[in-house]
């Protein structure tokens, strides 16, 4: 076969994986967490069929003679940029803005995802439903009415207690505002006591 078809040939062969990754990359455009790919093109070295002359006192240089043989794909790369939050309306559904990515375990592995589409499993620990794996981090610790995460200590399970209560605190400050109404009728001078509902009002 000449030179030429091959050289088209590696083109085509090599632009069809670019549409296959651009086919990919649309077929996911719902797919949570998925990062776009793309193809980086790098040409063949080319074949010298005459090599280059410096000038001389009589002549000037001589440029070489190269045939290109083709292309060939360099790299195929995911780019991990930062996507577009969106509200889903259900509560265990988290995002990270920025770097960083959720830690999952099964068994004795672990995993990390940038997807966070996760649920409940009947003993309130919280897993990815697709696969069953349990998110890992650092549960919460109430103390006084004070709640703390320490990072210091090891990875455990996330458990969120289903129909749980947080612990209730008194208020310490109120502020009252009032007014007198104004469709209330108006009370003479010297009118008699006006009886009120008792436990409505207090002396100090």
């Amino acid at each position: 076969m000449m030179r030429s078809l091959y050289a088209g040939v590696s083109g085509l062969q090599n632009h069809q994986i670019r549409m296959d990754v651009l086919g990919n990359n649309i077929s996911n455009v719902n797919t949570t967490g998925f990062k776009k790919g793309r193809v980086i093109f790098q040409d063949m070295l080319s074949q010298t069929m005459a090599g280059a002359a410096k000038p001389t006192d009589e002549v000037g240089g001589v440029n070489p003679k190269q045939v290109g043989l083709g292309m060939f794909i360099a790299a195929i790369e995911s780019i991990h940029t930062q996507g577009s939050l969106q509200t889903t309306g259900v509560m265990t559904d988290l995002a990270i803005q920025g770097e960083g990515f959720f830690i999952l375990q099964a068994g004795e592995k672990r995993f990390f995802s940038r997807a966070g589409a996760f649920g409940i499993d009947e003993n309130g620990v919280l897993v990815n439903p697709a696969n069953g794996m349990r998110v890992q981090g650092w549960q919460a610790q109430t103390v006084d009415g004070i709640t703390t995460v320490n990072v210091a200590t090891d990875l455990e399970d996330i458990i969120i207690p289903v129909g749980g209560k947080d612990p209730a605190a008194a208020t310490t400050e109120v502020q009252l505002a009032s007014n007198l109404d104004k469709r209330a009728p108006e009370i003479p001078p010297g009118a008699a006591p006006q009886t009120v509902r008792e436990g409505t009002w207090s002396t100090s």
